[in-house]
Order: C-alpha cells, then sequence, then structure tokens
C-alpha cells in the first residue's frame, strides 16, 4: 500500500460562512478525519499537513489586542502556536475516528520547523496578506512596528509578509522514525514555522511558508508515493468559474507548465497546488492527486479528482 501525503485545506477545518468557533472548527475536523479513516482503514500510511491561515489569523488579533498588556508574539511564534493547536484538535479527531473503524492506530503531531533561504527574493518583496483587515487610522502605527502593510480590494489595510521557498524540514528524521513504527503524523502545519540558520544555530523568521509547497517537499523528502490536495472543487479546471470551464481528469507535467504560464491556475488558489504537484512528480514521486476530503479513496483509486503524472 501507498505513503500518502494528505494536505488539508482550510475548508476541513472552518466552512465558508462559518465563525470560525472551537465547535464549529472540531466539528469539521471530525468529519474530515472520517475520510482519512478510510484511507488507513484500506491499508495506507499516512501523513497529514494542513493550512493555518484562519487560525493564525485569530491568533495575531489575540496578538494585537493584548498590546502593552503581555509581551508581544512574533508570527513565527504564532504559527508554532496555530501548530500545536490544530495538530491537537487533528489527532483528536482522528483517532476518535479510528476507533469507529475498529482501528488502533497512533496519532502523532508534530510541531515543524522549515528552513528557508535568508536571501530568498521574497524578504525583500513581502506580498502574503496575512491577519485582519485594518482601518487606515491604525496602519500608520502598525508601520512603525516595522510592518508592511498593504490596502486589500477595498476592504481596509492587511500586514504583508514574505513567502519564501521551503528548502529543509527540520523534523524530517523525527517523521520519517514516526511513519516507519507505524504512527500517522501531523506535520508541516501551516507550511511549517519559516527560519533560517545563522552562524550553525536556527533562528525563526517572520515568514508564511505556502502549505503546498511545504507539503510537496515533506512528501519527497520521507519519499511519498503519492501527494493529494484535498480542496473544495472536485476537479483541477481550465477556464475555471467561466462559461468555457473545463474539468480535467489527468494532468502531464508538460500541460501543467503550459497551462501555469497561460495564468490558468490563480497565485492564491490552484497555483500552488499543481506547482506543488508538479515539483513532486518531476523529483520522482508517482503521482499527485487533487480532489475534495470526501473523495480521497476514489480520488486514490483514479475514479474522483485530478491526477498528476509524468
Amino acid at each position: 500500500m501507498s505513503l500518502i501525503v494528505a494536505a488539508l485545506g482550510g475548508n476541513a477545518i472552518i466552512k465558508p460562512g462559518q465563525k470560525g468557533t472551537i465547535r464549529e472548527q472540531f466539528d469539521n475536523t471530525f468529519e474530515s478525519m472520517g475520510y482519512i479513516a478510510h484511507l488507513v482503514r484500506a491499508g495506507h500510511r499516512v501523513v497529514l499537513t494542513h493550512g493555518n491561515g484562519p487560525q493564525v489569523g485569530f491568533i495575531m488579533m489575540q496578538v494585537e489586542a493584548a498590546r502593552g498588556k503581555v509581551p508581544y508574539v512574533p508570527l513565527n511564534v504564532d504559527v508554532a502556536q496555530s501548530q500545536g493547536s490544530m495538530g491537537y484538535m487533528i489527532a483528536q479527531s482522528l483517532v476518535n475516528q479510528l476507533k469507529d473503524h475498529h482501528l488502533d492506530t497512533r496519532v502523532a503531531p508534530v510541531v515543524t520547523q522549515v528552513l528557508v533561504d535568508p536571501h530568498d527574493p521574497a524578504f525583500e518583496h513581502p506580498t502574503k496578506p496575512v491577519g485582519p483587515f485594518y482601518d487606515r487610522a491604525h496602519v500608520e502605527e502598525l508601520e512603525r512596528c516595522g510592518h508592511a502593510m498593504v490596502e486589500d480590494s477595498g476592504r481596509g489595510w492587511r500586514r504583508v509578509v514574505p513567502s519564501p521557498v521551503p528548502v529543509d524540514i527540520i523534523e524530517v528524521e523525527v517523521i520519517k522514525k514516526l511513519v516507519r513504527d507505524g504512527v500517522i503524523v501531523v506535520a508541516c502545519g501551516g507550511g511549517g514555522v519559516p527560519v533560517v540558520e545563522e552562524d550553525g544555530d536556527l533562528k525563526g523568521v517572520d515568514a508564511v511558508i505556502d502549505k503546498d509547497l511545504a507539503s510537496s517537499l515533506l512528501a519527497r523528502e520521507i519519499g511519498a508515493d503519492v501527494v493529494m490536495f484535498l480542496t473544495t472543487v472536485d476537479k483541477v479546471c481550465l477556464n475555471y468559474n467561466t462559461p468555457a470551464q473545463v474539468e480535467l481528469d489527468r494532468l502531464t507535467v508538460e500541460d501543467a507548465h503550459r497551462y501555469l504560464a497561460e495564468g490558468q491556475f490563480t497565485p492564491g488558489s490552484m497555483g500552488p497546488k499543481i506547482q506543488a504537484a508538479v515539483e513532486f512528480v518531476e523529483q520522482g514521486g508517482e503521482r499527485a492527486v487533487v480532489c475534495r476530503p470526501e473523495g480521497v479513496v476514489e480520488a486514490l483509486e483514479g475514479r474522483r479528482g485530478t491526477v498528476v503524472v509524468r
């Protein structure tokens, strides 16, 4: 059976229109873990990754609200906090689902650091929006604190941070050992805590790593057979959300490169998933799959979703 890295999208934790209460997040996570339990029951080994956009945004709002009352917490620590809380939620939900399936499989969340290049051009040009929207009155104060701010489509101002390319998974050997021991690992939450190396030591930096690129890197480093990107659409589409929309059952690396160059896949949505899928397949992965969480078993068998192959 296959070793699979499954990357959970935000909809697996908070659904559109929800406030994102802890009860809602637990309910959604439990539902999503039911689909993962089907993979485990089918005999596959699984490593889970996940996004953290709304959750780290909540943490940042708490930090801002507590400014002057408690010491300031930087973004890299916010990411680590979200990994811990979401790892707890995912692990508990999956253990409960596995018990319902009469499976006694251990689950372990791992707070994961991901190495980035300190000279990555992204550090000179921060573009990734994070956290809440602010009105103009708060922008100057945030800029005085060293934060880069941009106006976002008339909805207010948001902080933007670098989004460097992931280079290495610091805890990869620990993750490999856990996988060999039959443990389901939750890792690289939110793309991982971004760190750089200075004089042989690791140091956290304020950035956000794309979780799909980090998932692809993790899959390559642990020798996974398949990487799955679980999202809100049935299949990858050309001309998405237009009258000319075309769903794709299969996508070759060559075609994917062409469609990416044509701008078919937007940077904030399907683009990173296709880029990550291509990198995984080009560097030896068997295949990548894009599908809804409820279709993971069928997609693995080629009956749902879109498969990316050489």
